[in-house]
């Protein structure tokens, strides 16, 4: 038999509930039970031991035993000091450099606020996550150096600061950059205020301020890797994905909303890094709870590898000499709102309330003084508790690890902001806390310059410059740090694909089925075929793409372990290991994380995947609008698919499925380019020359076609429109009649176009009124065009201007300007000022319902019908037709007048 000692695991049980113990009617059966499976360890290990606990768990149940459930483990560290790994790094020299860092980061924002009152900033965050960032860059973030594909780091927004200033201190960014902080119109390149790659293309990789994005897209990022592997395509096996977030932050639904994917996955490339400051911008992230032990059981029931970082290695002698288990007991007891309160007051304070509530406690801090209790350390300023946990989270198997610190915020700010409600508003420091701050970090600054809050950096021959550079150098160079170089790919022309601009030969089709089968022919490219990724979330079959799965298959890290229910289909669910399908579940933001992965690896994998993601376009830009904003700033390319688009061409649905508005929405995203598809060839020009500028050319853009589920017949596409397709308007067709009335412009988007060619022909043989018919795939394109061309004459008003494309077109045209689509009105109204002619814009301004097209079309006024009586009215305005004309058309229609305004129905 093992001899009785206590192991560690044994004494975090008895620590968590020494009740237990307490109350055991037979000690000596007990240790009989204990020195079994101490024997059983020693001498067959910790596998033999699980399965005998399991075995005995299971008869247990089996006989009727209600064993409780445990989602927590004791409010210590996971790791036990025995079991802590020798610090590999100079203690000292990390020291010094961090408490420089720690300088520069605080000097920056208070420099900035000071010069320029209301820039903005935060100082505290970063104080608190130090320690946690600075042990991975000197141990563990590996740059994208000789031999290594580089590690994919999602750092906290809010501590950029810190990051600037290491980057200072390596050399990486000057003073004045430093002094630019927030000024980005400088004619030194200036920092932005929070990770935007968009600002900064070769310093940042991922934007993360946006509060649960950053730790999504990191899981997503993680799985992509996978993928990439997986399929053949990138040996990603030695990349690791950390993101450094905030408790606080786990309050976003983003934030926890995935981490079931991860370890479903099998996700061991992937760590989080939760520094717990227990604060968030208000006050306690749990005043009346624990957040880390919230935490803790959450992740644990996801199937996460937990490990907390509690408490530092000043509190090791008082738990190793806490046999009773109080201690333990009485750190579980205090909650997260008075551990704060610990941080502001004195050490005689926490003699009293802390450990005065036992006297086992106080007998157990005799010997300390006030002084030793108030600086006795959290675990998340320890850097060799952070060590031995990053550690062990890289080296487990099978499972993401998440890593809960806790720290404090403002830590070093002293009476600045040390663990207070304020803090994380805390822009600057003075006089007297910027030499107190000076003097707790030693930082080489007199008396004299502390004031000016200056910025340092060692000289280039010291200790800790040299120490520094060759951590960086071992782990393969700086981090953060993005590729410039954009690769090329071979793409196919429209002429490979000409059958796609033939129409449907006299076949009804809808403009979805006319994307499918365009998608279908590039995964079997044999350029890029295998670079195309679909993205669904639970809509394949909805959209007709199920015929894609047995071609080309489904994703799955493991394969397929079962037989599925339509195997004896032709079109039948298959997954695969190297299946090229992401099929992500009813999660549009796990979708759009999956774009962003796929949208980026060129930039952080050197290859062009070309993401498509397909889903029903009123969850797009209404639901995921802060992801596809994530996407823009990440410089990510692709393309969006809203499919089954339109308020009324989705007619069943009903209201939270119809859409009218993404385009209107799309517009505020200045990398997405929008279009509005009537017929099938529409699509494949606008996606083969979308393929063309982004991954042949290098442009960054995002594309959002959006395309219906109304069949009808397709026509050819018209001699010459390709590039108006493109460009965001092409003439049609026209409606000729023998001396005309009048002559309009109409102006047709998507399924809507088709009312658009009706009313011409309404208006040519009921009323003698002639008509060309305009498509227009893309109001916004037209109008950005527009505006630039407008601007650049301004500010060049001695040349020759210039002419916008719209206003090429229209060279010779003349109004009014009638246009229908199955958006709101103010899509299409964008263009207004930019016509030769009165404009009158009819969409589906309102509330979806449930009803027949036509129904709805009619509530919405923009059928054929409502084109024709919009016509009339704007010609009677001008006095080319009576008003009684009108007024005798509306019945003649079989219109009701007094039906009521859409907007408000």
């Amino acid at each position: 038999m093992a001899n009785a000692k206590m192991m560690p695991a044994e004494e975090n049980l008895m620590r968590n509930n020494p009740s237990t113990f307490a109350s055991d009617v037979d000690p000596a059966e007990t240790q009989e039970w204990l020195d079994s499976l101490d024997y059983v360890l020693e001498g067959k290990g910790e596998d033999r031991v699980r399965f005998l606990l399991s075995a005995l768990e299971n008869r247990a149940h089996a006989r009727g035993v209600d064993i409780p459930f445990a989602a927590n483990t004791p409010y210590i560290n996971t790791i036990h000091s025995s079991d802590q790994p020798a610090y590999p790094g100079n203690r000292e020299f990390e020291r010094r450099i961090k408490s420089i860092i720690r300088w520069n980061a605080m000097a920056m924002v208070t420099r900035a606020n000071k010069n320029f009152e209301g820039l903005g900033g935060h100082i505290s965050t970063f104080a608190s996550s130090a320690t946690l960032v600075e042990v991975a860059f000197n141990h563990f973030l590996r740059g994208r150096g000789s031999g290594y594909e580089g590690d994919q780091v999602y750092f906290q927004g809010h501590a950029s600061p810190g990051i600037y200033s290491r980057a200072f201190v390596e050399g990486r960014l000057t003073e004045e950059n430093l002094e630019c902080f927030r000024r980005e119109l400088q004619p030194v390149m200036g920092l932005s205020s929070y990770p935007h790659p968009w600002l900064m293309p070769d310093f940042w990789e991922f934007p993360t301020v946006s509060m649960g994005l950053g730790p999504i897209c990191s899981i997503y990022q993680a799985r992509f890797n996978r993928y990439l592997h997986d399929r053949g395509l990138k040996d990603t096996s030695k990349t690791r994905v950390w993101a450094f977030i905030g408790d606080g932050e786990c309050d976003e639904p983003e934030t926890l909303g995935a981490i079931s994917l991860a370890s479903r996955e099998q996700l061991d490339n992937l760590t989080w890094v939760i520094n717990c400051n227990l604060q968030r911008l208000d006050g306690p992230v749990r005043g009346n709870g624990k957040i880390i032990q919230e935490l803790e059981a959450v992740f644990r029931g996801a199937g996460w590898n937990v490990i907390k970082v509690v408490w530092g290695s000043d509190w090791d002698p008082l738990l190793e000499a806490d046999k009773s288990g109080l201690l333990v007991k009485r750190m579980e007891e205090v909650v997260d709102g008075q551990y704060q309160k610990y941080v502001v007051e004195s050490g005689e304070y926490i003699r009293k309330h802390f450990f005065g509530k036992y006297p086992e406690l106080l007998e157990l801090v005799k010997n300390y003084s006030d002084e030793r209790l108030q600086k006795m350390v959290r675990g998340g300023h320890d850097p060799e508790k952070v060590y031995a946990a990053y550690k062990a989270a890289t080296e487990c198997k099978g499972k993401p690890t998440v890593v809960i610190a806790k720290t404090i915020k403002g830590y070093g700010l002293g009476e600045a902001g040390e663990g207070r409600n304020v803090t994380h508003n805390q822009k600057k420091l003075n006089e007297e806390e910027l030499r107190e701050f000076r003097t707790r970090f030693s930082i080489p600054i007199s008396d004299e310059e502390v004031v000016k809050a200056p910025f340092y950096r060692p000289p280039e021959d010291s200790a800790e410059m040299r120490y520094l550079k060759k951590r960086r150098e071992a782990l393969g160079g700086p981090v953060p740090s993005r590729p410039k170089n954009v690769p090329t790919s071979q793409i196919p022309t429209i002429e490979d694909y000409k059958e796609f601009l033939g129409g449907s030969r006299g076949k009804e089709m809808s403009t979805t089925m006319g994307f499918v089968r365009l998608l279908t022919k590039l995964c079997k490219d044999e350029n890029i075929g295998k670079q195309i990724v679909p993205i669904v979330p639970d809509e394949s079959r909805t959209f007709g793409m199920e015929g894609m799965f047995r071609q080309i298959g489904i994703y799955a890290h493991s394969g397929q372990l079962y037989e599925p229910v339509d195997s004896d289909q032709l079109m039948y669910y298959k997954e695969a290991k190297d299946g090229q399908i992401l099929e992500e579940g009813i999660t549009e933001a796990g979708s759009m994380s999956s774009f962003i992965a796929a949208g980026n690896a060129y930039s952080q994998h050197g290859i062009n995947m070309i993401p498509f993601f397909i889903y029903y376009s009123m969850f797009g830009f209404q639901r995921i609008g802060d992801l596809i904003w994530c996407a823009a700033d990440t410089r990510a390319k692709g393309f969006l698919i809203g499919g089954t688009a339109g308020r009324t061409t989705l007619n069943g649905e009903g209201l939270q499925h119809q859409d009218g508005h993404s385009h209107l929405n799309a517009i505020a995203f200045p990398t997405v380019r929008s279009y509005d598809v009537c017929y099938a060839y529409e699509t494949a020009v606008i996606v083969l020359d979308g393929m063309k500028k982004l991954y042949a050319e290098g442009e960054t853009a995002i594309y959002y076609i959006t395309v219906g589920n109304e069949n009808y017949v397709n026509p050819e596409m018209p001699e010459g429109a390709q590039e108006g397709i493109v460009r965001g308007i092409y003439k049609l067709s026209a409606q000729a009649v023998e001396k005309p009335r009048a002559t309009v412009q109409l102006m047709g988007s998507g399924t809507i176009t088709r009312c658009v060619l009706d009313a011409a022909q309404i208006l040519a043989e009921k009323y003698n009124i002639a008509s060309d018919v305009w498509a227009v795939t893309s109001y916004t394109e037209l109008r950005r065009d527009s505006q630039s061309v407008e601007r650049w004459n301004m500010f060049h008003p001695t040349e020759e201007p210039k002419k916008s494309y719209l206003e090429t077109v229209m060279d010779g045209v003349e109004g009014p300007f009638i246009s229908a689509s199955d958006n709101v009105r103010a899509w299409a109204e964008q263009i207004r000022p930019y016509l030769p002619g009165q404009m009158v814009a009819l969409g589906t301004d309102g509330m979806g319902r449930s009803e027949t097209r036509e129904a709805l079309r009619r509530h919405f006024e923009v059928d054929a019908e409502s084109v024709v009586i919009a016509t009339l009215y704007e010609l009677a305005r001008t006095g080319k037709v009576e008003r009684s004309e009108v007024a005798q058309a509306i019945q003649d229609l079989n219109y009701d007048a007094e039906k009521p305004n859409p907007y408000f129905a």
